[in-house]
């Protein structure tokens, strides 16, 4: 466990580093471009984001089942990067640390199960969901 939590320390602070560039009032001027760019691509997230949301809920022909069809969908989407993790993380347990350690390693197989489990449940749901909502709802 000291040594995951080194290595998450280092990467910490490998990727905290921050170079600072002394520069003149073009990079100011840079500078304040870049963030009304960040800020404009911000407000177009958002706009896109309330555009789907609002197809959701004409697609359901409800705001409730419209909303949970969304959020449903971005569960699904997210689900498989946190699940990849949380496999690789499962499998070092498994097979890296589990070597020296036969607790470990059924710990890490019971971690590797649940994982997969609720990734294929977050797959499957939306469309368990949408099934449900507009098969029998009408």
């Amino acid at each position: 466990m000291k040594k995951v939590i080194a290595i998450l320390f280092i990467f910490l602070v490998l990727f905290s580093t921050v170079s600072v560039v002394y520069g003149t009032s073009d990079t100011q001027q840079e500078n304040v471009l870049t963030s009304n760019t960040v800020t404009t691509n911000l407000v177009e997230l958002k706009d896109k984001a309330l555009k789907t949301l609002e197809d959701y809920q004409a697609a359901y022909g409800n705001d409730t089942y419209g909303f949970a069809a969304y959020l449903l969908n971005i569960v699904r989407i997210y689900s498989i990067p946190f699940g990849f993790v949380g496999i690789v993380i499962a499998a070092i347990y498994r097979y890296v640390i589990g070597i020296r350690k036969l607790d470990v390693q059924n710990k890490g197989f019971g971690v590797m199960v649940g994982i997969i489990t609720v990734m294929v449940i977050c797959q499957v749901l939306p469309l368990i969901f949408a099934i449900v909502v507009r098969g029998w709802r009408g």
